[in-house]
């Protein structure tokens, strides 16, 4: 076996019925639209400008649209390497809710998606506070695709470079041409 299989046996391994439902609630992105709308809205209160706000909003559509294609539609596919749930030499991993995933699991659309959006959030948002919480929710997130065997370590690291990368990028297009450098705008802005 190889190192990422025994740290995601390990992972999966050490469960129980709580940790079990709370991960798997971790692991569903519509868990997280109420961190979304909050996102949004203080970031809504920081630009207070509708115009600035809608070239956020492109941004982090474009981020995640990016991030997941990169990973789901170019990279799985591309190097095909089965999730630790499809490799038979992997035994035994622990299946929660009969939860396989897809076939191929490089590399890790859950860590890019939540990386692109809690990166971008913080280069627009330029609070110390917010940023650690992000980066726990991130990790936790992470954390949850090993704990349900949908991914290995290198997986997880693969996704969340893939997340930078498109955030910085996309975080620089809206710096140049947008304007958006993190300041909050002043009262009385269009």
């Amino acid at each position: 076996m190889s190192f990422d299989s025994d740290i995601v046996l390990w992972i999966n391994s050490h469960g129980n019925a709580w940790l079990d439902a709370a991960m798997w609630t971790i692991s569903r992105p519509s868990t997280w639209f109420p961190l979304y709308a909050l996102l949004l809205l203080l970031l809504a209160y920081r630009y207070r400008s509708w115009k600035t706000m809608l070239w956020i909003l492109i941004g982090f559509g474009i981020v995640v649209g990016l991030s997941d294609f990169t990973c789901s539609g170019i990279l799985k596919p591309l190097v095909a390497r089965l999730r630790p749930t499809h490799e038979p030499a992997i035994d035994p991993i622990r299946l929660i809710h009969g939860y396989t995933g897809g076939l191929y699991g490089f590399c890790s659309s859950h860590a890019a998606n939540s990386m692109a959006i809690a990166l971008l959030f913080s280069l627009l948002y330029k609070n110390k506070t917010a940023t650690v919480c992000l980066m726990i929710w991130v990790a936790v997130v992470c954390y949850s695709r090993m704990y349900l065997g949908a991914h290995y370590p290198t997986d997880i690291m693969a996704g969340l470079l893939v997340g930078a990368l498109w955030a910085l990028g996309t975080w620089l297009a809206l710096k140049r041409w947008c304007h958006v450098d993190g300041e909050a705008a002043r009262p009385g802005g269009s």
